[in-house]
């Protein structure tokens, strides 16, 4: 054979050989990463700035003080999620309202890099609550969250003369009709959390010491009852969750009377804030498909300002004081939900070997 021929098919040989490298790279099968087991996922709604070394938000006092110091992005939420790799704690920040955060609540939940089937999850933010039922700066855990948002309404100047409210629920004529029902057979209205697992919350922390200060003294001395002008304390009650930030003595009776309706007498309105339902409308469809266990919610709102006016006041003067960062127990409010807050994740993560598998509950009165 020629030479030259014979060097040429060596040549095309070699360059055969180094054209089929890559498909042959291509064809390894890629060893997959482990997702990352998370034991507890802190759910907080806002941060007023960076994530930590300024004004704090509701995220703040956990990526300090719980040292979630490892960042991992994620553009499909709101706000890069912050976790915890020793002790499996991980902080996911929703954004503002029941839109974001049942975005960012399923995102969270389909995303590949994490196993949540064992996660705990604790919603700890801020919220307005009825002095009827508590003061600033306490902590109010929740059996249920009850939405504020899905309903009929007709405004309040063209009301009945026999109605309490414009506000009527789906599917009915007036309000609070009777027999109550979801109009689609689950409107979302309603979520229960599991009652062993805030008994054991309650129990866990009811003794904590939460912040006063003089100038919270001051203003609860302007509403009256009792628990308006007690010290902050923890305590438990239901959340009403509604994108819409109300405000007033009318609204805190609506408020009342629709947590009473939604729940069919078995709820007490204690607290309102702006994203709960959105959280527990995802962690629920997450549950049906497999990815989160929803007997494992906790939600845990502390109060930031009262619900209504102070004696002497009229509803407007009284909300045009209540903005981000001017609320009256700002500070003690967020400090509160991470002071009650923390010693049920810490409790969560050192008996992991039992609350893996284990939901906790109350130890039986001997």
């Amino acid at each position: 054979m020629d030479r030259a021929l014979t060097s040429g098919m060596r040549l095309l040989s070699v360059a055969l050989l180094f054209a089929l490298i890559p498909c042959a790279v291509a064809e390894v099968p890629q060893v997959a990463q482990k997702p990352i087991e998370v034991k507890v996922v802190v759910v907080n709604m806002f941060e007023v700035g960076a994530d930590s070394g300024d004004a704090p938000g509701e995220y703040q006092y956990w990526v300090e003080r719980e040292h979630l110091d490892t960042v991992l992005p994620f553009p499909q939420g709101y706000h890069d999620l912050r976790l915890n790799a020793k002790t499996g704690v991980l902080g996911v920040l929703t954004g503002v309202g029941t839109a974001r955060t049942a975005a960012t609540m399923m995102a969270l939940g389909m995303d590949p890099r994490f196993d949540l089937t064992h996660a705990y999850f604790l919603v700890a933010g801020i919220g307005g609550i009825d002095p009827a039922m508590g003061s600033l700066g306490s902590a109010v855990w929740s059996d249920y969250v009850v939405d504020g948002d899905l309903a009929h309404e007709i405004d309040a100047r063209e009301i009945p003369k026999d109605w309490k409210t414009g506000y009527v629920p789906l599917g009915k004529s007036t309000p609070y009709e009777q027999p109550r029902a979801a109009r689609f057979g689950d409107d979302g209205n309603v979520y229960h959390l599991d009652t062993a697992l805030v008994d054991w919350a309650f129990n866990l922390t009811k003794d904590t010491v939460l912040m006063d200060t003089p100038a919270i003294a001051e203003r609860r001395q302007q509403y009256e009852g009792d628990a308006a002008k007690r010290a902050p304390f923890v305590l438990r009650g239901d959340n009403l969750s509604a994108a819409t930030f109300w405000h007033g003595r009318l609204l805190n009776q609506w408020a009342r009377d629709w947590v009473k309706y939604q729940t069919d007498g078995r709820g007490t309105y204690a607290i309102c804030g702006m994203e709960d339902t959105g959280t527990m409308q995802s962690l629920t469809w997450l549950a049906k498909a497999k990815r989160v266990d929803v007997d494992r919610v906790l939600v845990l709102r502390t109060a930031s300002n009262y619900d209504q006016q102070r004696v002497g006041a009229t509803a407007a003067e009284s909300l045009a004081e209540t903005k981000v960062r001017q609320y009256s127990a700002y500070l003690p409010a967020l400090d509160s939900a991470y002071r009650v807050g923390h010693v049920v994740v810490d409790s969560l993560v050192a008996n992991w070997a039992q609350t893996r598998d284990h939901i906790p509950v109350l130890s039986p009165v001997r």
